[in-house]
């Protein structure tokens, strides 16, 4: 229990994804207050042979770099120019691996992500919004208030970590990823899992 170490991210992605399952992202801002979420879903990306990959068949350009730094490092990156994507690195370092953080359910200071992720107080959330509160990647940036500022940052470190509260694995579903159309073969790959 407690933080995840880089040895947790020093391993297969798929793995890594599945695991991540029930874990918490925590964000500690500089005021000293805490956004908290606890991962419900991830997507797994593997350069080496993923076509959905940004860095795949390792293509390093200034916006990819990330991805090839030590496992446990935030990569942070921007999509239709203005969502933002937190994913976490994994495998050895060289290799460009992440986990994709597509879903958190709210946890620890709620009113705290409801006023980032909304700019409105949570009693003021509708039914829709509270349904759809974190349950995409630009959604979990926004309540974490992460953006390519924090690219490239050590996640065992204080200020952006994954926190293991001691429950087993969810069980979960598998599925194929969202959004990557354009990835032919890859298209296919299980390797979205969720609860």
């Amino acid at each position: 229990m407690g933080k995840l170490t880089r040895d947790f991210y020093a391993r297969d992605t798929l793995t890594a994804a599945r695991e991540l399952l029930g874990r918490y992202v925590v964000r500690r801002q500089a005021d000293g207050g805490y956004l908290c979420g606890r991962i419900c879903e991830t997507e797994a990306y593997i350069g080496r042979m993923d076509k959905a990959c940004h860095a795949y068949n390792y293509k390093r350009t200034p916006r990819t770099e990330t991805l090839f730094a030590p496992p446990g490092t935030a990569y942070l990156y921007l999509i239709y120019g203005m969502y933002h994507c937190l994913n976490f690195v994994t495998e050895e370092e060289g290799e460009p691996c992440a986990v994709l953080i597509r879903g958190l359910e709210p946890a620890g200071d709620v009113q705290r992500l409801a006023l980032f992720r909304y700019g409105i107080p949570l009693d003021k959330l509708s039914a829709y919004q509270k349904k759809h509160f974190l349950d995409g990647p630009g959604k979990v940036c926004k309540a974490l208030d992460l953006t390519r500022a924090q690219n490239g940052l050590d996640l065992t470190g204080d200020e952006l970590f994954v926190w293991d509260a001691g429950d087993a694995v969810p069980d979960f579903h598998t599925s194929r990823r969202i959004g990557i159309d354009y990835a032919e073969e890859a298209v296919d790959f299980p390797w979205r899992f969720y609860f």
